[in-house]
């Protein structure tokens, strides 16, 4: 495949105009389509439940096999691709951001990246009647508040999946310090990782000292902030460099470092190579 100046994105075309996509679908073997088959982005935030049978996925080079009765979110930032399908009924829904409930994106920014989650059938059976409902409301496209319909409906779907990733989660009142800091802390790296380099200047926006965050960073991760930062970074580089044919120097820049030797230096300290050999190894 050729490579492309940046990570390919998949739109919504002028059939989903409103931003939002819902269908259900049985599917077997390999994706019938290159723009799901190749490494790509998403324009809206995706959800996939997996009714029945077993679907293969690769997110951000991880493997993942899902297999029902289960759900995964997959946000804008995330790059993958579907590998194949056994014996697959799933259902998939997309939602851009400006259509979210702004209190939703919120918690999905919280919980990203997720797992895949699975279902106890009691939940599976109240999100496929919220899915089966939400279609038919989208063939009604004579409503007069189509559109309201539309959105409204498929927030509520979004909100049954959040419910079911925070069932699995400790209540804000349950959770050490360290760990409400920690989330804060991973909110704040994903929104400021290309400026912001310095655990100093995260320790700053938390209003605690560099010495506390470092502390409460390692004792829920096991690795300093430092670490958390770097790998942040190494993975966007990862993307980008599995996706197109910037040279490494330009990466490098795009990625917030001047000097080029020092992010192949830091490349290897993180993955075990270079970048150039992740290149090639990913090209085979």
């Amino acid at each position: 495949m050729k490579k492309k100046k940046s990570i390919p994105v998949n739109s919504f075309n002028e059939k989903y105009r409103e931003g939002i996509i819902i269908a259900r679908a049985s599917l077997n073997g390999l994706p019938n389509s290159k723009e799901i088959e190749q490494s790509h982005r998403d324009e809206g935030h995706l959800f996939i439940l997996q009714e029945e049978g077993t679907t293969y996925i690769e997110i951000d080079f991880q493997k993942h096999k899902i297999k029902a009765p289960a759900l995964i979110y997959i946000n804008p930032n995330q790059v993958h691709r579907l590998i194949r399908f056994e014996n697959a009924i799933i259902g998939t829904w997309m939602i851009t951001g400006e259509n979210l409930n702004k209190e939703y994106i919120t918690l999905l920014e919280d919980l990203t990246p997720v797992e895949f989650l699975s279902l106890k059938k009691d939940s599976l059976s109240i999100i496929s009647e919220m899915l089966f409902l939400c279609i038919k409301l989208s063939e009604r496209k004579d409503e007069k508040l189509y559109y309201s319909i539309l959105k409204e409906s498929c927030n509520t779907l979004v909100a049954l999946v959040i419910s079911q990733y925070l069932s699995l989660s400790k209540s804000t009142s349950q959770l050490s310090r360290f760990t409400i800091i920690t989330k804060t802390f991973k909110l704040l790296l994903e929104q400021n990782y290309l400026e912001t380099k310095s655990p100093a200047e995260y320790a700053k926006k938390l209003n605690i000292s560099t010495a506390y965050l470092n502390e409460c960073i390692k004792t829920a991760t096991g690795y300093p902030v430092s670490y958390q930062i770097q790998k942040r970074v190494i993975l966007e580089s990862q993307r980008i460099l599995y996706h197109s044919n910037k040279s490494i120097k330009e990466i490098s820049n795009e990625l917030g470092y001047d000097d080029c030797s020092y992010f192949i230096r830091l490349f290897k300290k993180i993955t075990g190579m270079t970048p150039t050999a992740f290149r090639s190894k990913n090209l085979n």
